[in-house]
Order: structure tokens, then sequence, then C-alpha cells
């Protein structure tokens, strides 16, 4: 293994994260109808002079929304403007942003189904005129000044879709569901990181951390990191399945893909309250993990695993969890 002078080196975890970052739809790997529906929505937006429609992306955390929006800025050929929904707590927020955009630039609004209500009103009249009316002065004598806006493309990323009020769904001219990675399009995405850092790796060993990444490129690069600080702190020159394995068993991470978190919260489910269906709060309390993250992050993998099933009551744990910890299932009773 070379050593290694990626910007992470230096400390930077963002310039880090901007390295491994594909530039171009063609070096996007995976999502493969999204990347041809955003192709022909920003080739068809440059034959005509315009700017493109605006765009939402939705889908779990880590799939590529804002490594998207980067691209159709660069592909588009416009400047990109990022900002996220929770630091637009005011109308006045997003007027001062929306003002000082310039013709054709993309503005990416991350977690945008956290805005403010107000701000997510005037946001209507931005998408669709290209206007806001900004209101001067207070009480009887307050009036509404209408302020013309450049023309500009919106790309919004939700991670709660369902959250979005249907007034503002409505006005994106294209909404792209982001789904999770196959193994071998993570083991593509993992070759291209391992180019960049610079890390011999064979390709069963970038199979077994793809396995292990619960279908996403954030996950795996991250592991694909560790497995590099593993295979060079015990002077490993080239990293195989066998150096992999134990560096992702010691941080934890099982062959399905399941860390700390996931199996505290099997083990209560299975143990303590094997008896009855558990409401997300008290789970959260259980585990001392925020219910955002459980109900995000944790919950969804563990579902589309097989693991855990959400019922009315609650979550309960399925015949394949007591399977997966080495335990009995338990005999329903009459």
């Amino acid at each position: 293994m070379s050593d290694i002078t990626s910007p992470e080196s230096a400390g930077n975890e963002l310039a880090f994260e901007s390295a491994l970052r594909p530039k171009s739809l063609d070096e996007f790997v995976g999502q493969t109808k999204v990347r041809q529906q955003l192709s022909l929505m920003l080739n068809a937006a440059k034959m005509q002079g315009r700017s493109a429609d605006h765009i939402l992306l939705a889908g779990p955390p880590g799939l590529g929304k804002t490594t998207l929006a980067m691209i159709v800025a660069h592909e588009s050929g416009h400047p990109l403007r990022l900002t996220s929904g929770p630091t637009i707590q005011h109308a006045g927020d997003l007027a001062a942003v929306l003002s000082s955009l310039v013709p054709g630039e993309v503005l990416f609004i991350d977690e945008i189904h956290r805005m403010a209500r107000p701000a997510e009103e005037m946001l209507y009249l931005a998408m669709e005129d290209f206007r806001v009316d900004v209101m001067v002065g207070k009480g009887p004598g307050a009036t509404s000044i209408p302020l013309e806006l450049a023309p500009f493309t919106l790309v919004g990323a939700t991670t709660r879709s369902g959250m979005l009020p249907n007034p503002l769904r409505d006005r994106f001219g294209f909404t792209a569901h982001l789904e999770f990675y196959s193994d071998a399009d993570l083991t593509q995405v993992l070759a291209r990181a391992a180019t960049k850092l610079q890390v011999e790796i064979n390709s069963e060993a970038l199979g077994e951390i793809a396995k292990r990444s619960r279908g996403t490129p954030r996950i795996a690069n991250r592991l694909l990191r560790r497995v590099r600080d593993f295979a060079l702190v015990a002077n490993v020159a080239s990293v195989t399945i066998t150096e992999a394995r134990a560096a992702l068993v010691l941080y934890e991470v099982d062959e399905m893909g399941l860390d700390r978190l996931d199996r505290q919260i099997l083990t209560l489910l299975t143990g303590r309250f094997s008896d009855r269906p558990v409401g997300l709060s008290t789970l959260a309390v259980a585990v001392g993990e925020e219910q955002d993250t459980i109900e995000a992050v944790v919950e969804p993998f563990l579902v589309r695993q097989g693991l855990i099933a959400r019922t009315q009551r609650g979550r309960v744990a399925t015949g394949l969890a007591y399977q997966h910890l080495g335990l009995e299932t338990p005999t329903l009773e009459g």
C-alpha cells in the first residue's frame, strides 16, 4: 500500500468527501434510470437555452443526492449555491438567498422538508414565476413589494418526501426516487474510491466491503477507509479478504452489515421486549439514541433485511432476527 496523500491526511473531511465524488453523470455509478432521466432533462434545457426544470431528489441518506446536485450544476455549466432546510426558518432568509442568485444558478436545498412554512409558501411563487413578494413595514402600513428573480433551477433533497406539502412537491418538474445500491454497483463505487485513495485491494475484499455496506455508497466509502487504516497499521501492502474481514470485525460490522446500534436494537426486541411490540420513543430511550436516527437510518435497513416488522402497536423482531443472533425463535401460545 502506497503512502496516501489524500485530502483526509490534512484532516479536511469535506475535501476528502469531495475528492471521492464523481464529477459527471458518466462517472456516477448506479441509479441508471435516474441518470438517464437527468441527462435527458439537462440536454433538452441546453438545446433550448433555458434553465433546467426544478428537481426533487428523494431517498434514504447516503445515496448521492448532494453529489447529483453538484453534477446538475456542473453539466448545466452554471454555479451551485448550497443551503439546507433547517437554516431557512424565516421567509426573509429565503428571500435573501433567492435575490442574490445569478441567471441559471442551481440552488440546492438539502433536507427541504425541514424548511419553515412561511419560507415554503414564498418558494411556491419563486419556483413558478421567478418572483417573490417582500413585505415592507409592519401593521396596517405594511406593503408588499414584488421582487423579480433571475431564472434558476432548484434542486431539493429529502429523506422524507411524504412530509413535503403537495403544493411544493407539485412545482418540481422532475422527482427522482433514489434506490439502495446492489452489491455489484457498490463494488464499482469502492473500486473507484480505492484508486483515488491509492489503496491496493483485490476484488474479493471489495466485494466483502460492499456486502456489508447496507446498499449505501457513503457507508461503503467509510468502511473502505477503515479497512485501509487497518492494513496501513498492520503494514499490509495489498489488502485481501482476510484483512477486510478482520477490520470489519474490529469495527463491529457483521456479515449482514449490522453495526453495534443495529444489534443493540435487535437484542432489546428479542430480549427485554420479546413479549410485546415496542414504540419508537421507548426504543430510542432504551438505546440512548435520537428517534430521528432510528426512524430514518436504522429502522429502514432492518425492515428491508426482514429483521424487524412495524405493526400498528410498535416494532417487533422477526424470526430471522432471532436466527441472526443465534437465539431460539419463541413459540406463540394459543
